[in-house]
């Protein structure tokens, strides 16, 4: 089934704001990780590198739960629910995209032998709250 984000969902992920993924740890414990995110039509896209916990925990198992508040109004915020792809970032694009999105500025390069990873949300459930 195919999630589609209403307009709202996709007012939040266009906005500047700050996403909190949650994935599951080996133990079955939660790992949540602040991250930047774009949206890619009805998909959640975030950078992330190949050592790093929650690339562990998404390769395992590819549960994830992305939550979303609006920086200048704290009670509009989205849960977004559902499972990850990752893929290998060959260009570094995503990175830079993400970058620019929050920063205004290209990021620094990484360093030698990085492996870079697209992380694709695809969003099986969303919640959205508004006050």
């Amino acid at each position: 089934m195919t999630i589609e984000f209403n307009d709202a969902t996709r007012r939040l992920l266009d906005g500047r704001n700050f996403a909190t993924i949650a994935t599951v740890s080996r133990d079955g414990s939660p790992q949540a990780s602040v991250v930047w995110i774009l949206r890619d039509g009805d998909t959640v896209l975030f950078s992330s590198t190949s050592g790093r916990q929650k690339v562990r925990n998404l390769t395992r198992d590819p549960r994830i739960s992305i939550s979303i508040f609006d920086v200048e109004n704290p009670y509009n915020s989205a849960e977004i629910r559902g499972h990850a792809v990752l893929a290998e970032d060959a260009t570094g694009s995503l990175p830079r995209d993400l970058s620019q999105k929050y920063l205004g500025e290209d990021p620094p390069a990484d360093p030698d032998g990085t492996v870079r990873l697209v992380v694709r949300v695809i969003p099986e459930k969303v919640i959205l709250f508004s006050a």
